[in-house]
C-alpha cells in the first residue's frame, strides 16, 4: 500500500476507532450489517482471504468491497465503478455553522428518512455510531446533513451529505462539511470524501 488512502474501508475497519463495529475472519473484516454494508480486504487477498470474506459475507447476501484486483471467479460481480477521492488540504480549518447541531440516535428515524429520499449512499439504523453528525433544521424538521463514516488513522471520510429538495441550492451541504472539516481538524486529522 503506497497511502493508507488507497484502501481506506480496510484501514478504517482495523482502526481501534471502528474495530468495535467490526466482525471479521482472518484478515477479512466487515462492518456489522446494521452498521455499514462495506467490507474490506488487505491490499494482497489471498485464496484463503477470498474464502474469509464468502463466509464473512454469507451466502446469497452482498457487501461493498473496495478493491482494484481481480474478483475471484466464483463470485460474482453486481455492479463496479471507479470513484474520485478528495482530500482537504493539511491547513483546511474549516468554518463552524452556528446553524448545525450534533445528532444522536433520537435524530436516527428522521435521518433514514433524510438519507432516503436523498440517496447520498449506504446509511443504515446504526451508521451514526461511526462517527459524529450533524444536521441543519428549518422549523424544527431536518433540512441537511453530514457525517464521518470511514475512520482510517488521521484520517475521517466526511459523508452522507444530503439536503431535503425543498431545502437545496441554499449552501446547507457545503455549509456542513466545513463545520465537519473544523471538527477534525481540532482533532488532528484531515479530511476526505
Amino acid at each position: 500500500i503506497e497511502h493508507i488512502l488507497d484502501n481506506p474501508v480496510y484501514a478504517s475497519l482495523s482502526s481501534p476507532q471502528h474495530a468495535p463495529l467490526a466482525r471479521g475472519r482472518g484478515r477479512v473484516r466487515r462492518y456489522l450489517d446494521d452498521v455499514s454494508p462495506f467490507m474490506g480486504l488487505p491490499d494482497d487477498p489471498t485464496e484463503q482471504d477470498w474464502a474469509d470474506a464468502a463466509h464473512v459475507v454469507g451466502s446469497g447476501t452482498a457487501a461493498f468491497l473496495h478493491h482494484v484486483g481481480l474478483v475471484p471467479p466464483t463470485w460474482s460481480t453486481v455492479d463496479r465503478f471507479d470513484l474520485v477521492q478528495m482530500t482537504a488540504p493539511g491547513s483546511a480549518e474549516g468554518a463552524p455553522d452556528p446553524r448545525a447541531v450534533r445528532l444522536d440516535t433520537a435524530d436516527v428515524p428522521e435521518m433514514l428518512d433524510l438519507t432516503r429520499r436523498t440517496a447520498p449512499g449506504p446509511f443504515l439504523a446504526r451508521t451514526i455510531e461511526m462517527g459524529t453528525y450533524l444536521g441543519i433544521r428549518h422549523d424544527g424538521v431536518l433540512a441537511a446533513m453530514a457525517g464521518e463514516r470511514m475512520r482510517p488513522s488521521g484520517w475521517v471520510e466526511i459523508s452522507a451529505v444530503c439536503t431535503a429538495p425543498e431545502h437545496r441550492g441554499k449552501g446547507l451541504g457545503a455549509s456542513l462539511i466545513r463545520t465537519l472539516i473544523a471538527h477534525v481538524a481540532a482533532r488532528g486529522d484531515r479530511a476526505f470524501l
